[in-house]
């Protein structure tokens, strides 16, 4: 799975990770986040975000 960086504020989402804070499960792709997620930083949407080629 791919990571996501968020343009806005450089974050980055680790799918292996998710995001338990927001309720995004470890082993969650970023296409199956919900469309209302906003980066936990600095709250851009899903949008703001591109694929991180690593």
């Amino acid at each position: 799975m791919k990571k996501y960086e968020c343009e806005t504020c450089g974050y980055i989402y680790d799918p292996e990770v998710g995001d338990p804070d927001s309720g995004i499960e470890p082993g969650t792709a970023f296409e199956d986040i919900p469309d209302d997620w906003v980066c936990p930083l600095c709250g851009v949407g899903k949008d703001d975000f591109k694929p991180v080629d690593e």
